[in-house]
């Protein structure tokens, strides 16, 4: 596994690399936040306390993962992240607080469902999944939707130049005719 203190660029252009199916990357748009969510439905459950503070394993997860989108040298991809993932955490905690069967319903449906989106894209793109050959993909799925995001609202032109110059730009995959 390479550092996992890369910049953002890296961190994107690594991801992108098995991302350039335009479907791959729309299935994204529902996979990655359903897992996310997920994720967080299921943690929001394992509650403490520091000091007086409720606190659960949802939230910790999101600080320690802001920190991290925050360090990598881009700041407004990484709060922009930051900022997702916390509202993805928040309804987590909303779905969390029902019965033990429906919060297991909806965390771990929502997971099931989230990667079977993921997989489907992988299909169109004809590649695996970047985390299995590098586990940070995992950190860097939620930054690469949002960074896909904004750069279709019009931001950060120079940091999607800089990754399909490493890269290449978007396609459809013929599947009619794979390379």
């Amino acid at each position: 596994m390479a550092s996992l203190f890369r910049p953002a660029l890296d961190l994107m252009a690594q991801y992108a690399a098995y991302h350039r199916d335009r479907r791959n990357i729309a299935t994204h748009f529902v996979g990655i936040p359903l897992i996310v969510f997920a994720i967080s439905v299921l943690l929001a459950r394992a509650e403490f306390t520091v000091g007086n503070t409720p606190m659960n394993a949802a939230i910790v997860l999101w600080g320690l993962s802001a920190l991290w989108y925050l360090t990598r040298g881009n700041l407004a991809l990484g709060a922009a992240t930051t900022i997702v993932n916390g509202a993805l955490t928040g309804l987590a905690m909303t779905a969390a607080q029902g019965s033990t069967t429906s919060w297991l319903v909806i965390g771990v449906g929502s997971f099931v469902v989230g990667w079977v989106f993921q997989f489907i894209g992988h299909y169109y793109e004809g590649k695996k999944p970047a985390f299995v050959d590098d586990l940070v993909g995992l950190l860097v799925g939620p930054m690469f939707v949002v960074g896909e995001a904004m750069f279709m609202l019009g931001w950060g032109r120079p940091l999607l130049a800089e990754i399909e110059k490493r890269v290449g730009p978007t396609h459809l995959r013929d599947l009619a005719h794979p390379v």
